[in-house]
């Protein structure tokens, strides 16, 4: 793994860190290969039954480093489908809900530009009330450019996010919350992160993993399309060995022994 991002898996748990924290977690060409990287890793990792994505130090991200970006030298090459229909940039925050299992993402400190776009990814977001966040591109001159757009979808009121992303103004993690862009406001957001990500962990791994599948078509599937597909991953996870496992365990009253 690079010097930008760790994952340590235990007991079904990924928990995923960024690890420069000497500059808040901001997005310079090593942390994008560093997220790209941890991506692909968890993309093929069976154990893994959830992901819970945090920020070392002060801060979740600080957004993009753009001291290291100037001159042309961060390596991005934003009209290139690097990353099936995304570019790096938009990878490593569309990345996530790309994954098989959940992510959830554990936000405290700052949340600015790109670091807002990379929590947007996650299916999960837990947030310091003190958080600072903003949807910063218009600020630069520039448009949010790392999947935000496709990933705002269906998570808050569109005039909302349009009002945030003309103006680049802060919001605190009430408002995100009440804006339907946070999951919840928490004092230890990565106690509560990991809290969730172990409950999440003791379901059939299968399950939330159809699960997520099924939610990941909701915005581009028509409503045939969608009741198909809990018909197809219903019928494949009835009588499986999983979820046998899933009521043998619930009428037992003990904890359930998955295969992943």
């Amino acid at each position: 793994m690079s010097d930008r991002v760790s994952i340590t898996v235990t007991d079904g748990v990924a928990d995923v860190r960024l690890t420069r924290a000497d500059k808040m977690n901001a997005l310079d060409p090593a942390m994008f290969a560093g997220l790209a990287e941890a991506i692909a890793e968890l993309k093929a990792r069976q154990d893994a039954r959830v992901v819970v994505l945090s920020g070392e130090g002060r801060a979740f991200c600080a957004g993009l480093d753009m001291a290291s970006m100037a001159g042309g030298g961060s390596g991005l090459k934003l009209d290139s489908r690097s990353h099936g229909l995304a570019n790096l940039a938009q990878h490593v925050c569309v990345g996530w809900r790309e994954l098989p299992m959940p992510v959830i993402a554990a936000v405290h400190g700052v949340a600015m530009g790109g670091g807002f776009q990379l929590l947007s990814g996650a299916d999960i977001r837990i947030v310091h009330p003190a958080t600072r966040m903003a949807i910063r591109e218009t600020y630069w001159g520039l448009v949010p450019d790392m999947g935000g757009f496709a990933l705002w979808r269906g998570l808050g009121r569109e005039d909302v996010l349009r009002e945030l992303v003309y103006t680049s103004r802060e919001f605190t993690a009430a408002e995100a919350h009440g804006y339907g862009l946070v999951t919840h406001v928490d004092e230890n957001p990565l106690d509560r992160a990991m809290e969730i990500a172990r409950e999440i962990a003791g379901r059939n791994p299968h399950a939330v993993r159809a699960a997520k599948r099924i939610f990941n078509g909701l915005h581009d599937g028509d409503t045939k399309s969608i009741l198909l597909a809990e018909s197809e991953e219903q019928v494949a996870l009835m009588g499986s060995p999983n979820q046998r496992e899933s009521v043998v365990a619930n009428f037992e009253k003990r904890a359930p022994r998955f295969v992943d």
